[in-house]
C-alpha cells in the first residue's frame, strides 16, 4: 500500500512541474479540455489532452 501511494505522489509531483511546459507548448487549449468556475473555483478537465498523452505514452511503450 505505501508504495502506491509514494508512485502516487511522485506522478503528481511531475505532472504540476510538467504543467507550465506542456501549456507553453499548447496542451491543455484544445478542443475537448474543459475549463469552468463552480462555486467560486476554478475547475480545469483536460480530456483531450489526456487522451493525446495517453495515445504518445502507449506509442513510445510499444517501441521500447
Amino acid at each position: 500500500m505505501i508504495r502506491w501511494m509514494i508512485v502516487i505522489f511522485l506522478a503528481l509531483l511531475l505532472i504540476s512541474w510538467f504543467t507550465p511546459l506542456l501549456q507553453k507548448l499548447g496542451l491543455g487549449k484544445l478542443p475537448g479540455d474543459v475549463h469552468f468556475r463552480f462555486l467560486g473555483r476554478d475547475w480545469f478537465l483536460p480530456f483531450t489532452t489526456t487522451l493525446l498523452l495517453s495515445w504518445g505514452a502507449s506509442l513510445i511503450a510499444q517501441f521500447v
